[in-house]
């Protein structure tokens, strides 16, 4: 068991696909999971579908996350996760403090080396190596959170959190032990452990108590209790619940019920 456990609230979130939908039946959704009770609300930062027709349907992650949080009043939101090389970290970092105002302190900056080819290619950015994109991400974390440091106005509670999510672990697990403040990976709660465990390791490295960093993972409509409670005892506070149109409504309330007896 990782040495964070029990020192968050147990939360679930969901994580709305913004492809093969129109933005109409998106804002329903964001609005109809709130309602059921989730913690939090996520989109993706993709500029096309990840599965089915290729050609679909598909939105821009931050925009549309500025959305979500004006058809939102409580729970917290986020792009699962923003792709570090498609902005300029600086701008990255104004309109997340821009976003964290607009609600009340409820964003949540999700953020990734980025993996998606075809999104570089079509957009013309420099896809490079995995390499070069997590030093890429590393050098941005630094100059986003210098940037909140010395902007004005501050973050509405001084900084926004950090999410990084992958499991890689000689790099990626790294570089979220030394700046971020929420984890994020996928996997059993065998797989989970061991990453909890580099992760831990990595926080000894660089001198950061793991206590400090929220350990979420993702989860499947069709997971059983158990298994989300295994993940629990592994360490996990939050489970997010992906899904993309039409939408399981019935699951996402099958997840808060989880919560709900757990708490």
């Amino acid at each position: 068991m990782s040495q964070t456990t029990k020192k968050y609230p147990l939360k679930v979130g969901v994580q709305l696909h913004p492809q093969h939908t129109s933005y109409e039946d998106f804002a329903k959704a964001v609005k109809r999971v709130e309602e059921i009770g989730v913690d939090s609300i996520w989109n993706w930062d993709h500029f096309f579908p990840l599965y089915g027709d290729p050609q679909g349907n598909h939105f821009e992650g931050w925009t549309l996350l500025t959305a979500m949080g004006m058809l939102t009043s409580k729970a917290q939101i986020g792009c699962l996760v923003t792709c570090n090389t498609y902005r300029n970290p600086a701008l990255l970092a104004d309109m997340a403090k821009t976003l964290d105002h607009i609600t009340n302190g409820r964003l949540i900056l999700g953020i990734g080396a980025g993996w998606f080819e075809r999104d570089y290619k079509e957009y013309g950015y420099d896809f490079g190596t995995a390499g070069s994109r997590l030093q890429a991400l590393e050098e941005g974390l630094a100059t986003i959170k210098k940037r909140w440091e010395v902007d004005v106005p501050k973050p509405v509670h001084g900084n926004v959190p950090i999410l990084i999510g992958g499991g890689g672990e000689k790099k990626t697990l790294r570089i979220t032990a030394k700046y971020a403040d929420m984890w994020h990976g996928f996997g059993d709660a065998e797989t989970i452990t061991h990453k909890m465990k580099v992760l831990d390791d990595w926080c000894a490295q660089e001198g950061r108590n793991p206590a400090e960093i929220e350990r979420t993972c993702g989860t499947d409509a069709k997971d059983s209790d158990q298994a989300r409670d295994a993940l629990v005892n592994a360490g996990v506070s939050q489970l997010i619940l992906g899904m993309g149109a039409p939408w399981d409504f019935e699951a996402v309330e099958k997840l808060v019920r989880w919560r709900d007896s757990r708490r």
